[in-house]
Order: structure tokens, then C-alpha cells, then sequence
């Protein structure tokens, strides 16, 4: 496949809220640096800007990013602004609130729920906006997040928000949230080797929410990247379609439903043309069940 031919539109759509998206989207984490946020070398500016423009180009229309996405001289928010602006009707930037960064970027107190607005302030600030398409709260590990996303619905009926949705969340946490104001989308971690999330991802279909996994190619890398040695089963599936490992683990997590969103971040060009060409692909059923039994137990 050609980089021609790549499009995000392969993957088919989603109704995120009342937009529609490719299934295919982009993570700006990963634009700031060579890793996430103060370690690394920042990255090139003009290459991440030409990164953004070139996802558009490929049909990408749903970016995911935080006005906490920042490292030395970068940040993702101020990229997207300086790259994407005026931006394109259909394009849907989602961002979250909750944790909290100093200037020199060391983590501080998570927000409490009177300074959620502050938050979404900052990040309509760094894009440019008057409104933020999806905010989602990212828990900081509390019990309840009534009080927190009762904060977010008001930001929606005062029109800063048009939709909301929860991260690294549990199912007790979805409840809590539905019970207030429409969810659109939940962000937890789930891939291949990270079955711990396949819970919420099927009462996310069953509701009708969009399910939107992240770190599905670094594993347990997280936020470093994928530093961990390939599955033999991956690297099988990947020589069979002539294919890198990366898409192989795309391909797999869209196969996973019709409302999976993948968010694979880079900053390099020919990554950016991979991750998307991935859902294009269309794996086997005995390749989708042969990936899907790593790090999971016989029944």
C-alpha cells in the first residue's frame, strides 16, 4: 500500500457525540519529545507541525491531546493551534482535565472540581478555541467523581464543553458519571498484552459509548515508548501481512468493535503513514484469536 492510497476512512466511523470520525485518530502526547513530557530531546517544531498537517491529510479527524502534553520548549496544544488553524469543521479535538503540571513541568495536586474550569480555560486558551469539542476527566485515583464531572456538566451547559467523557476509569466510575450527563467516550489502557480493560470496553459497546484505548502499541512501555520485546505471535501475524508489529496491534484493537477508537501518537512521518494505514487491515479469525490469548488465561 502506497502512502497515496492510505486513508484514516478505512477504518469506518464513529459517532463521537453528535460528530462523526474515522476510527483511526492521533494522540499528540508523543509530538512534544522523544519521551513523554520533561525526559527526552524535544522534538523538531517544524516536524511536528508537519506531522499534524500531513494526519489531516490522510483523513485523520480526531486528535486526542491536554494542555498537560508538554516537555522542554514543546507543547501539543500550541503545536495543533499553530498547525491546524483555523481548523477544519469536522475535525474533533478531544482533551482532558484533572491532573495537574507546574510551570517547569513536576506534577502537582490533581485539580479539585472548582478548578476544572480553570483547566478547561488553559487548554481553550492553547487551541484557540471558545469551545472544547470532548473533555475528558482523567481519575486520579478517587473512589467517587461525581463531584468532579458535575463540575464538567456544568462547563457543558454553560457551552465551554460540547461533550464529556471519563479516563482511566472503572466500571463503578461510568455509573456515576452517566447518572449526571452523557458520557460519549471512555479512554483506558487496553492492547494485546493488557486484558485488563476488557471489561469497560464491552459495556462501552453495550451502551453505545466509544471505547478508546491507549498505550495499545507501547504495552508496558507507557509513556517511554514500546520497550518491551515483541510476541513471537505479533511478529508472526506481522511477517505473514508484511506488516510492522505496531499495525499488527491496531489492526487487532479495532477489531475489538465497531465503537474502538485507536489514538496511536508519533512524531515521525512514516510512523504517522503506518499507524493509519493500519486500519486497513484486516486480520484472520484465527489471527484475531491467536493474538487475542496473549497474557490472557485459559478459561
Amino acid at each position: 500500500m502506497t502512502s497515496r492510497s492510505v486513508s484514516a476512512a478505512a477504518a469506518g466511523t464513529w459517532l463521537l457525540g453528535d460528530r462523526t470520525v474515522n476510527r483511526i485518530g492521533f494522540g499528540a502526547m508523543r509530538l512534544t519529545g522523544s519521551a513523554a513530557f520533561h525526559e527526552g530531546t524535544p522534538r523538531d517544531r517544524r516536524q511536528s507541525i508537519a506531522v499534524l498537517r500531513r494526519a489531516v491529510e490522510l483523513g485523520v479527524n480526531h486528535i486526542d491531546t491536554a494542555a498537560f502534553y508538554f516537555s522542554r520548549l514543546r507543547s501539543a496544544n500550541e503545536l495543533i493551534n499553530s498547525a491546524l488553524a483555523p481548523y477544519a469543521d469536522d475535525l474533533v479535538i478531544v482533551t482532558k482535565v484533572g491532573p495537574a503540571r507546574d510551570a517547569s513541568g513536576d506534577w502537582a495536586d490533581s485539580a479539585r472540581p472548582d478548578q476544572l474550569r480553570g483547566q478547561v480555560e488553559e487548554n481553550l486558551r492553547q487551541l484557540g478555541r471558545d469551545h472544547l469539542d470532548v473533555v475528558n476527566l482523567r481519575i486520579m485515583g478517587q473512589d467517587s467523581i461525581s463531584e468532579h464531572f458535575g463540575a464538567l456538566a456544568e462547563l457543558r451547559d454553560a457551552g465551554l464543553v460540547r461533550d464529556l467523557g471519563i479516563s482511566s476509569a472503572r466500571l463503578e466510575h461510568l455509573a456515576q458519571a452517566q447518572a449526571i450527563a452523557p458520557v460519549v467516550c471512555v479512554q483506558n489502557r487496553y492492547g494485546i498484552d493488557m486484558p485488563e480493560g476488557e471489561a469497560m470496553l464491552r459495556a462501552c459497546a453495550a451502551h453505545g459509548i466509544a471505547f478508546v484505548p491507549f498505550f495499545s502499541i507501547a504495552g508496558g512501555g507507557r509513556e517511554a515508548g514500546a520497550v518491551r520485546p515483541e510476541h513471537d505471535e505479533v511478529r508472526a501475524v506481522a511477517r505473514v501481512h508484511g506488516v510492522s508489529p505496531a499495525q499488527i496491534r491496531l489492526a487487532w484493537i479495532l477489531r475489538q468493535g465497531t465503537h474502538v477508537l485507536a489514538i496511536p501518537g508519533t512524531g515521525d512521518p512514516d510512523h504517522l503513514v503506518d499507524n493509519v494505514a493500519a486500519g486497513g487491515l484486516r486480520l484472520t479469525d484465527e489471527e484475531f484469536q491467536l493474538l487475542g490469548s496473549i497474557g490472557r488465561s485459559a478459561p
